[in-house]
């Protein structure tokens, strides 16, 4: 693993055991590499101690401090910060939030960074860890960076400003769509555009009306939804160009523009980003194999299932050969049912209870509106007349319904 990707597996074990979320990152794997840091807290060596299958400290090169001999194999249960895991965090934030008084104005640049690298943390932790407290701390950020904003700060910093701003609330709306209420993201996107405008960042105009489009996009509003995507494109120069291109096609399909859907979807495969630049992640970031979802999605909105199932296939090879800190799990779920979709169409059924219990094992916290709707639509189609008799259909039914009506963590696999 790399050194990104053996923190994120600590944090992953941590917040899975513990219920708490830890900041371990790349960059502190590296002083303990060097040496520079000997002796990490108990909870970073109990979670590098499972990472790496080993069973003492010791094993791991750890060395405790003078007067501390004894305590190499201290486990979680005996970690002195029990209870008070929440003070810890609060503390952090609350000296973060003291970088405004300890710079010579109401903001200074670490202030701001500061709020583009939690913003960047957010999109990248994203349906990895569970939703709510993401959520807040995304709000948090949003208030404080309008607070900053209502004092004086170099031009720069306000723009530095209203670009944090812009995508926290961007990232509201992203995941107040998938929280089932489109509507409500509709009012952040409205005022991440104006940040965006105040800031003038073409990046943020156009992974905003991303976000516009999907909102529009999950009430339906095919029209709408395509208008956005087409306005964004002119902003768009990172993966946004892409995902904006691909989604118009989706859009138009269902509109109905068939020629304008097979335009769009060729001009969205033959897309090409500009290299070099810097992307926040998680759902603003679209990857060949997301990309790869999009285009199977187009294909089915054309009625051609053995296109769709192609790019599903691709899709998900991808996301099952990406790392864990850039495997973006909401998107591979519905790429997965694509190619549930695609299967049924074609008739093949046990390929589609295959790629069904993959989707069925998700756990409760990340089962998003759009993945229920979704599911739900393959539902249906197990339930028309060409499959009223068929055993293997009345058995993803079943597991479908399970799967919404009565919500579990362990279930997931059809017999």
């Amino acid at each position: 693993m790399s050194r990104a990707e053996l923190a994120e597996a600590v944090c992953t074990w941590l917040w899975e055991t513990t219920d708490t979320q830890y900041d371990l990152d790349g960059h502190y794997i590296a002083k303990l590499e060097r040496g520079a840091v000997r002796w990490p807290g108990a909870a970073y060596r109990s979670g590098l101690r499972f990472v790496l299958n080993v069973a003492t400290d010791n094993e791991i090169g750890f060395a405790p401090p003078p007067g501390a001999a004894g305590q190499l194999d201290l486990d979680l249960s005996s970690c002195s910060t029990i209870g008070l895991e929440d003070d810890v965090v609060d503390a952090g934030d609350e000296s973060v939030a003291l970088l405004a008084l300890a710079e010579e104005s109401n903001v200074g640049d670490l202030t701001v960074e500061q709020l583009h690298a939690d913003i960047r943390r957010i999109a990248q932790n994203y349906l990895k860890v569970p939703t709510k407290p993401l959520f807040l701390r995304c709000r948090a950020i949003r208030d404080r960076a309008f607070r900053l904003l209502a004092g004086r700060q170099p031009p720069s910093q306000t723009r530095d400003l209203y670009a944090a701003a812009g995508w926290a609330l961007t990232l509201l709306g992203w995941m107040s769509v998938d929280l089932g209420r489109p509507d409500i993201a509709e009012s952040h996107t409205r005022t991440a555009w104006a940040c965006a405008e105040a800031a003038g960042n073409d990046e943020l105009r156009a992974w905003v009306r991303a976000t516009q489009h999907t909102a529009a996009f999950w009430q339906d509003d095919f029209t709408r939804a395509a208008r956005y995507a087409e306005d964004g494109l002119q902003y768009a120069a990172g993966t946004s160009a892409l995902f904006l291109a691909s989604v118009a096609a989706v859009d138009l399909a269902r509109c109905g523009r068939i020629d304008d859907a097979r335009d769009a979807l060729h001009n969205a495969k033959h897309t090409r980003i500009k290299p070099g630049l810097t992307e926040l992640g998680g759902p603003f970031l679209c990857t060949p194999e997301r990309a790869e979802g999009i285009w199977s999605d187009a294909h089915l909105a054309l009625g051609e299932a053995q296109y769709t199932l192609d790019h599903a296939d691709r899709g998900v090879a991808l996301f099952e050969a990406a790392p864990h800190s850039l495997r973006n799990y909401g998107s591979e779920r519905m790429v997965r049912l694509q190619q549930v979709k695609a299967r049924l169409e074609l008739g093949v059924l046990d390929g589609a209870l295959e790629a069904l219990g993959a989707v069925l094992a998700t756990p409760t916290e990340y089962r998003v509106r759009p993945l229920i709707h979704r599911i739900s639509e393959v539902a249906a189609i197990t339930r028309t007349e060409r499959y009223a008799e068929e055993p293997k259909a009345r058995a993803m039914h079943e597991g479908i319904r399970e799967f919404i009506r009565r919500p579990a963590t362990t279930r997931g696999r059809l017999d």
